[in-house]
């Protein structure tokens, strides 16, 4: 698709910040640490899955010394720049965890819906307003292959318990109007939050636990000798830690062994001005519900708190090397793209001006799920690889790394997903080339409903894309 200039005009003052951090009542920053310290618990990482590590393990030992470490300010990365669509699903959905671990998928949907709704109760109990609400998600199909899937995933959804409708023709219409989609499918155990609100409950409540937390601190070294502390570096101090958890998303992972396992994808949002109720009428999008679309390249959006869109998705980059580069997270060739996409959904929107434009680092496994494990005898865990549905998962990761790390044989860490770890992705050049391979193939299945021979074989070595 080629933008044309009204698109681009639209995007002229869009601001290059993420849309939920642009905020001036957001906490001042933590200082840095700058005096060696030791601790029971060193985390690395202040997103969700290191607030949620820290604030779980002071409940189950409030004695505990826990000491959060976050080399920017906790929620700078990925827990601040995504969409905000809260799943239940700890496998990144249903189909993709029916298709790679068939025999443990009701356990693990189980565990995923008890995880959702232990979070929910923990948003409660430490009095974390993020706007969490049960809104629900309508995923929408464009084409006859896509509808068929959609059905497919109703009739999995209904063998496995989900609340999960089809929809087309006036009951669409009653979610979204768009000349685009023909059908959907209602996936109603669904939240949507504000991710940044969250991070920044999660970091008070750690806080008011007894958690300690140093920002700007950037750990740039991890010894574990065969007795002794783990010994964590910084630019200014050193951590002696009993154990480590690693929660660092797509940043260096300080262990060896996990450098392999997972790449670093970019993804990419808009955000409109405030919009009227009657403009939203006018797209038939009168409730408070998530939408996707149904594509392998697909979009998500939704509606914030003062009646803007999140329009995200589609353009998933990976650049060669891997490099985690903030100035990478602007690419104008992507902004005209949505916003051009943006208007073919919405016609009578066309006008509607950005006013931020922003991306994020997605941590994408081979199996595009989550992974935790041990290492060093048990003094360090980690919990990595979310692929863009961590909101609910992280809080899944961080108890089953706190289990690891614990010693504990749990439901949580029974699982061959947590027992085992993604097949790790190549070296370059294989991994640029196999990256750019799978897109071409993605975007040909998307506009022909065709599976070609490449998406087949990574089907054949269970490493078949599932959006």
């Amino acid at each position: 698709m080629n933008p044309t200039a009204p698109h681009r005009s639209r995007l002229g003052g869009a601001a290059p910040t993420p849309f939920w951090l642009d905020r001036p009542d957001r906490p001042a920053p933590l200082p840095r640490l700058t005096a060696d310290t030791r601790c029971d618990l060193a985390v690395v990482g202040g997103g969700y899955t290191g607030l949620w590590t820290a604030l779980l393990a002071k409940r189950r030992r409030p004695g505990l010394d826990v000491l959060v470490v976050e080399q920017r300010t906790c929620g700078h990365a990925a827990s601040g720049r995504n969409g905000g669509f809260c799943s239940p699903s700890i496998t990144h959905g249903l189909a993709n965890g029916a298709e790679r671990w068939p025999d443990e998928i009701g356990d693990l949907q189980r565990l995923g819906m008890a995880n959702f709704a232990a979070m929910e109760r923990d948003l409660e109990t430490y009095g974390i307003d993020c706007g969490f609400v049960r809104s629900g998600k309508v995923s929408l199909a464009a084409t006859p292959w896509q509808e068929r899937a959609l059905r497919q995933g109703a009739e999995l959804a209904r063998r496995h318990g989900e609340r999960a409708e089809f929809l087309e023709g006036a009951e669409l219409r009653a979610y979204v109007d768009s000349p685009l989609w023909s059908s959907g499918l209602l996936l109603r155990d669904y939240a949507l939050l504000d991710p940044v609100r969250l991070v920044d409950g999660l970091r008070r409540a750690c806080l008011d636990a007894g958690v300690r937390i140093a920002e700007n601190t950037e750990v740039t070294g991890l010894h574990a000798p065969r007795r002794g502390r783990v010994r964590l570096r910084t630019p200014y101090a050193e951590v002696a830690a009993v154990q480590v958890a690693l929660a660092t998303n797509v940043y260096r992972p300080l262990l060896r062994r996990l450098r392999l396992s997972w790449i670093p994808v970019y993804d990419y949002a808009l955000v409109t001005e405030p919009l009227s109720e009657e403009r939203l009428a006018e797209i038939g999008w009168t409730g408070d519900h998530g939408l996707s679309d149904a594509g392998n390249q697909f979009h998500y959006f939704r509606k914030t708190a003062d009646d803007r869109i999140l329009w995200g998705g589609y353009d998933a980059v990976y650049h060669w090397g891997g490099p985690v580069d903030e100035a990478l997270t602007q690419r104008p060739e992507t902004f005209d793209v949505l916003a051009a996409q943006f208007a073919e959904a919405f016609p009578s929107l066309a006008d509607v001006a950005f006013t931020h434009a922003w991306g994020g680092i997605i941590d994408s496994t081979t199996r595009f799920a989550m992974f935790a494990g041990t290492a060093s005898g048990g003094r360090i865990g980690y919990a990595l690889g979310f692929t863009g549905l961590g909101v609910s998962a992280t809080r899944f990761g961080a108890e089953a790394m706190l289990d690891l790390l614990a010693g504990r044989a749990t439901e949580r860490t029974r699982p061959a997903m947590i027992r085992r770890p993604p097949v790790p992705f190549p070296p370059e050049p294989v991994r640029y080339l196999g990256v750019q391979a799978t897109r071409r193939s993605l975007d040909r299945e998307d506009r022909t409903g065709r599976r070609d021979a490449w998406l087949r074989l990574l089907d054949r070595l269970g490493l078949g894309f599932d959006s």
